[in-house]
This record gives C-alpha cells, structure tokens and sequence, in this order.
C-alpha cells in the first residue's frame, strides 16, 4: 500500500518538524510548507491525500490559503484540517464556510492528528464512491 501523502502548511518551524516526525514514524509522506506565499503552487504540485493549515499566519491565513486551494479544480475535494492554537468553537462556521470540517486545537497529541487523517481520508473516498455510482 502506497503511503498516504499528507500536505503540512504552518509558518512556525518548531510544530512542522514535530508534525514532520510523527508523521513519518506513522507512516505518511509529509510534504513541509513553511512559506504560505507558496502553499497553493506547492499543494498543486503534489496533490496530497490530506492537508493540514495553520490558520495564523502572516501576510495570507489558513482560512485564504484554503480558499484558494479549494479554487483549484486538481484540489478541490482534497480534505482541509485546521490548526491553531486560538480558534473557538463559536468561529467553526467561517471554517465550513472554507470547505473546512475539522479542526486540530494546538497543543494536540500525534494520535489526535493520525486519527482526524484518517477520518478525513475515508469521508473523502466514501463520498467519491458515491459520486461513480
């Protein structure tokens, strides 16, 4: 079975390299962007089964990066998981209104992270099952 690979998208280099880590000792593929002036071009250019965003970042947030990537034909049905360190529940809607169905509070357990992947990824091809039929 090919690893699934798995977009990362935050500005701060300490949580990418711990994400980075547990990631591959679970085995995914993690693509590292650290620059969210190129996420979309990055996300484009690897098609990840999953992407994980930082929302706070400088110059374009998680919240317009996904917007973004969610434009793009190639990456529109790819699975979006939100992280931050201070978003409340009461905001969850501009998240759905970003195509946006889960979310990651930081600090977060590696198991937290592994288990909303594979949420994600079996929605994702259950509904593209449907859509065949």
């Amino acid at each position: 079975m090919q690893s699934r690979k798995v977009a990362v998208i935050d500005n701060d280099q300490k949580s990418l390299s711990e994400i980075e880590e547990f990631l591959l000792l679970s085995g995914y593929d993690p693509v590292l962007v650290s620059d969210p002036s190129l996420a979309v071009h990055t996300v484009l250019e690897n098609k990840p089964d999953v992407i994980l965003i930082e929302l706070k970042m400088p110059r374009k947030n998680g919240l317009e990066l996904t917007d973004s990537i969610n434009r793009a034909f190639e990456t529109k049905r790819v699975p979006v998981i939100a992280m931050s360190d201070f978003f409340k529940e009461e905001f969850s809607w501009l998240l759905d209104l970003c195509g946006i169905k889960r979310w990651l509070k930081k600090p977060f357990q590696p198991l937290d992270v592994i288990w909303a992947i594979e949420n994600e990824v079996e929605e994702s091809s259950l509904w593209e099952k449907e859509r065949r039929w």
